[in-house]
Protein backbone atom coordinates (compact mmCIF):
# COMPACT_ATOMS: atom_id res chain seq x y z
CA UNK A 1 0.00 0.00 0.00
CA UNK A 2 1.52 3.27 -1.13
CA UNK A 3 1.51 6.09 1.43
CA UNK A 4 3.09 9.55 1.23
CA UNK A 5 6.79 9.48 2.07
CA UNK A 6 6.50 12.18 4.74
CA UNK A 7 3.98 10.06 6.70
CA UNK A 8 6.38 7.14 7.18
CA UNK A 9 7.68 6.66 10.75
CA UNK A 10 11.37 7.22 11.47
CA UNK A 11 11.81 3.51 12.27
CA UNK A 12 10.83 2.53 8.72
CA UNK A 13 13.40 0.43 6.91
CA UNK A 14 14.96 1.96 3.82
CA UNK A 15 16.90 0.86 0.78
CA UNK A 16 18.91 3.40 -1.21
CA UNK A 17 19.80 2.92 -4.85
CA UNK A 18 22.15 5.36 -6.58
CA UNK A 19 22.38 5.68 -10.33
CA UNK A 20 25.76 5.82 -11.99
CA UNK A 21 24.59 8.82 -14.01
CA UNK A 22 22.20 11.70 -13.61
CA UNK A 23 18.81 10.80 -15.02
CA UNK A 24 16.82 13.21 -17.15
CA UNK A 25 13.65 14.81 -15.78
CA UNK A 26 11.66 12.72 -18.28
CA UNK A 27 13.34 9.51 -17.09
CA UNK A 28 12.64 10.46 -13.47
CA UNK A 29 8.96 11.06 -14.22
CA UNK A 30 8.69 7.63 -15.84
CA UNK A 31 10.55 5.99 -12.95
CA UNK A 32 8.30 7.68 -10.38
CA UNK A 33 5.19 6.39 -12.19
CA UNK A 34 6.70 2.88 -12.13
CA UNK A 35 7.59 3.29 -8.45
CA UNK A 36 4.03 4.24 -7.51
CA UNK A 37 2.74 1.14 -9.32
CA UNK A 38 5.33 -1.12 -7.71
CA UNK A 39 4.96 0.23 -4.16
CA UNK A 40 1.15 0.16 -4.43
CA UNK A 41 1.28 -3.60 -5.02
CA UNK A 42 4.34 -4.51 -2.92
CA UNK A 43 3.45 -7.31 -0.53
CA UNK A 44 5.00 -9.79 1.90
CA UNK A 45 3.31 -13.18 2.12
CA UNK A 46 0.18 -11.76 0.52
CA UNK A 47 -0.08 -8.83 2.91
CA UNK A 48 0.39 -5.38 1.41
CA UNK A 49 3.35 -3.44 2.73
CA UNK A 50 2.88 0.10 3.95
CA UNK A 51 5.56 1.57 1.76
CA UNK A 52 6.73 4.67 -0.01
CA UNK A 53 9.60 6.13 -1.95
CA UNK A 54 11.33 9.37 -2.76
CA UNK A 55 13.72 10.27 -5.54
CA UNK A 56 16.51 12.77 -5.01
CA UNK A 57 18.80 14.75 -7.28
CA UNK A 58 17.78 12.78 -10.41
CA UNK A 59 20.12 10.09 -9.14
CA UNK A 60 18.75 8.33 -6.04
CA UNK A 61 15.76 6.06 -5.42
CA UNK A 62 14.90 5.55 -1.76
CA UNK A 63 12.35 2.84 -0.93
CA UNK A 64 10.89 2.59 2.56
CA UNK A 65 8.67 0.11 4.42
CA UNK A 66 6.90 0.59 7.75
CA UNK A 67 8.16 -2.56 9.48
CA UNK A 68 5.76 -1.98 12.40
CA UNK A 69 2.77 -2.73 10.17
CA UNK A 70 4.25 -5.60 8.15
CA UNK A 71 7.90 -6.52 7.83
CA UNK A 72 9.50 -6.92 4.44
CA UNK A 73 10.46 -10.55 3.88
CA UNK A 74 12.96 -12.29 1.66
CA UNK A 75 10.45 -12.66 -1.16
CA UNK A 76 9.28 -9.05 -0.97
CA UNK A 77 12.88 -7.81 -0.90
CA UNK A 78 13.63 -10.04 -3.89
CA UNK A 79 10.67 -8.45 -5.70
CA UNK A 80 12.08 -4.97 -5.05
CA UNK A 81 15.52 -6.02 -6.33
CA UNK A 82 13.88 -7.44 -9.47
CA UNK A 83 12.05 -4.14 -9.95
CA UNK A 84 15.34 -2.23 -9.60
CA UNK A 85 17.04 -4.61 -12.05
CA UNK A 86 14.23 -3.95 -14.53
CA UNK A 87 14.87 -0.21 -14.19
CA UNK A 88 18.57 -0.82 -14.77
CA UNK A 89 17.84 -2.60 -18.04
CA UNK A 90 15.26 -0.14 -19.29
CA UNK A 91 17.33 2.99 -18.57
CA UNK A 92 20.79 1.46 -19.10
CA UNK A 93 21.95 2.48 -15.64
CA UNK A 94 23.58 0.81 -12.67
CA UNK A 95 21.65 1.05 -9.42
CA UNK A 96 22.97 -1.96 -7.48
CA UNK A 97 26.76 -1.50 -7.51
CA UNK A 98 27.69 -0.65 -3.92
CA UNK A 99 31.36 -0.13 -4.80
CA UNK A 100 30.76 3.43 -5.94
CA UNK A 101 30.74 6.71 -4.02
CA UNK A 102 28.46 9.65 -4.72
CA UNK A 103 29.48 13.00 -3.30
CA UNK A 104 29.16 16.74 -3.79
CA UNK A 105 31.71 18.83 -5.64
CA UNK A 106 30.23 22.28 -5.11
CA UNK A 107 26.77 22.21 -6.67
CA UNK A 108 27.66 19.18 -8.79
CA UNK A 109 26.98 15.61 -7.65
CA UNK A 110 29.83 13.30 -8.63
CA UNK A 111 29.78 9.52 -8.86
CA UNK A 112 33.06 7.62 -8.79
CA UNK A 113 34.22 4.06 -8.25
CA UNK A 114 35.44 3.58 -4.69
CA UNK A 115 39.05 3.16 -5.85
CA UNK A 116 38.92 6.55 -7.61
CA UNK A 117 37.43 8.21 -4.53
CA UNK A 118 40.25 6.77 -2.41
CA UNK A 119 42.77 8.15 -4.91
CA UNK A 120 41.05 11.57 -4.82
CA UNK A 121 41.30 11.53 -1.01
CA UNK A 122 45.00 10.70 -1.16
CA UNK A 123 45.54 13.53 -3.66
CA UNK A 124 43.44 15.85 -1.44
CA UNK A 125 40.93 16.45 -4.26
CA UNK A 126 38.28 15.55 -1.64
CA UNK A 127 38.52 15.94 2.13
CA UNK A 128 36.76 15.01 5.32
CA UNK A 129 34.57 18.06 4.72
CA UNK A 130 33.38 16.77 1.35
CA UNK A 131 29.66 16.00 1.53
CA UNK A 132 29.04 12.33 0.77
CA UNK A 133 25.90 10.26 0.50
CA UNK A 134 26.03 7.54 3.16
CA UNK A 135 23.88 4.84 1.59
CA UNK A 136 24.52 2.44 4.48
CA UNK A 137 21.83 3.99 6.68
CA UNK A 138 19.05 1.54 7.55
CA UNK A 139 16.08 3.55 8.76
CA UNK A 140 14.24 6.63 7.63
CA UNK A 141 15.39 8.45 10.78
CA UNK A 142 19.03 7.60 10.04
CA UNK A 143 18.53 8.74 6.45
CA UNK A 144 17.16 12.08 7.62
CA UNK A 145 20.13 12.64 9.95
CA UNK A 146 23.10 10.82 8.45
CA UNK A 147 22.63 10.38 4.69
CA UNK A 148 24.10 13.62 3.37
CA UNK A 149 27.05 14.27 5.68
CA UNK A 150 30.70 15.31 5.68
CA UNK A 151 32.90 12.34 4.77
CA UNK A 152 34.54 12.59 8.19
CA UNK A 153 31.17 11.63 9.76
CA UNK A 154 30.52 8.52 7.66
CA UNK A 155 32.21 5.27 6.72
CA UNK A 156 34.17 7.28 4.11
CA UNK A 157 36.28 8.74 6.96
CA UNK A 158 38.74 5.85 6.73
CA UNK A 159 40.13 7.39 3.53
CA UNK A 160 41.35 10.57 5.26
Amino acid sequence: MYVPFDTMPEESRIWIYQANRKLSDEEMQEIEVALVAFVSNWAAHGTGLEASFITKYNRFIILTVNQEKQAATGCSIDASVQFIQDLEKKYEIDLLDKMNVTFRLGDFIAHKPLIEFKKMAKEKAVSGNTIVFNNLVNTLGEWQEFWEVPASESWHSRFF
